[in-house]
């Protein structure tokens, strides 16, 4: 799952210290849902967060079933900082 901030109004001054809030919210939320609700001793979800700050071009794409892409260097580099990250961890670029 991808969350973007900052796309509509003017955020500079508050966009970092907002996703920072929501990756935490996240993970603590996550803690709490049991993998398995019939197996209890499966354990609990530990999601990886990461974070990354700068310009993306954004397109429609298909015409059946049109959804709305974000694409560029900033998307790829906080899909790499995501992928990265620890299990039950939120990993932040200076960027942001």
């Amino acid at each position: 799952w991808m969350g973007v901030t900052n796309l509509g109004d003017d955020q500079n001054e508050t966009h970092a210290k907002r996703i920072a809030l929501f990756a935490i919210d996240a993970v603590a939320a996550a803690s709490k849902v049991l993998i398995d609700e019939d197996d209890p001793e499966a354990g609990y979800l530990h999601i990886r967060v990461g974070f990354h700050s700068g310009p993306v071009v954004s397109n429609v794409i298909g015409s059946l079933n049109p959804r709305y892409g974000l694409f560029g260097d900033t998307m790829n580099t906080a899909s790499r900082m995501e992928s990265l990250s620890w299990s039950g961890q939120i990993q932040c670029s200076e960027a942001s």
